[in-house]
């Protein structure tokens, strides 16, 4: 489905980035990853072997989502779309329920989760322009944009942060389809990553995971499973359909 694409992934060497990553590269593109940390960098130089290239760097900073871009293009020879998958929880910064929120866990969790889906996108954007080709930009939403569980997940930050995302990414699909740029949303419930142990780990949140994600008897999400939908959006077999939020959540987004 991929084949002779080259593809960029921010937050690309663990978790959903890193499952995605193999599932390219098993459909036939090359990659390039962007990732934060160098340990877990190095672990993706091991799995993703040669057909890939690894980057460390922080997808919050200006230029990193550029050198990810130039290197892509330069050891694959182009570049044909970003799977933006980096963000996170705001927790550590203070994130929560609004009453007890500061205006630094805000702006961090918004910088986290939104600042660096602009700064891909842009760059993206910018290239795509500049080679009048075309291309794809997938960005990771979340179901708590759309459809929240103050219960376990009152995080407020991080769901206006993933909520901007869908706009962001419908408004600049509409602006630039003109110019073949396609631009969509990918929004997982909850997913077995590193930033889910809090939830993962606690048998009272796992019991009301399995209620809202009936799907497959009852789970959590694997990173795997949003490789298909990645894999297809990327591809030209997508290539009418752009401005779309696509849940992968085993049923939240109805239950």
């Amino acid at each position: 489905m991929l084949s002779t694409k080259k593809i960029v992934i921010i937050g690309g060497t663990s978790g959903i980035g890193l499952s995605a990553a193999q599932a390219f590269q098993r459909q036939g593109a090359a990659v390039v990853a962007l990732g934060l940390d160098k340990v877990t960098s190095i672990r993706a130089i091991e799995i993703l072997g040669r057909n890939a290239h690894v980057l460390t760097g922080d997808a919050t900073e200006e230029g990193q989502a550029e050198a990810a871009i130039a290197k892509c293009i330069e050891r694959f020879g182009g570049f044909d779309g970003l799977y933006h998958v980096a963000g996170g929880s705001g927790r550590r910064f203070g994130d929560g329920p609004l009453h007890e929120m500061t205006l630094d866990a805000w702006g961090k969790t918004f910088q986290l989760n939104l600042t660096a889906v602009m700064l891909s996108n842009r760059a993206s954007v910018r290239h795509f322009l500049g080679q009048n080709t075309g291309g794809a930009i997938l960005n990771m939403g979340s179901a708590l944009a759309f459809s929240p569980a103050p219960q376990f997940f009152a995080t407020h930050a991080y769901a206006a942060a993933k909520a901007a995302i869908e706009g962001f990414t419908k408004s600049i699909a509409a602006f630039y389809a003109p110019q073949n740029i396609r631009a969509n949303v990918i929004a997982p419930g909850l997913t077995e990553t590193p930033m889910a142990q809090r939830a993962v780990q606690n048998e009272e949140i796992m019991q009301y995971v399995r209620q809202r994600q009936p799907l497959d008897g009852g789970r959590a999400g694997q990173p795997h499973d949003l490789d298909g939908l990645a894999s297809l959006l990327l591809s030209d077999a997508a290539g009418f359909i752009t401005g779309q939020v696509v849940a992968v959540d085993g049923g939240w987004k109805v239950n």
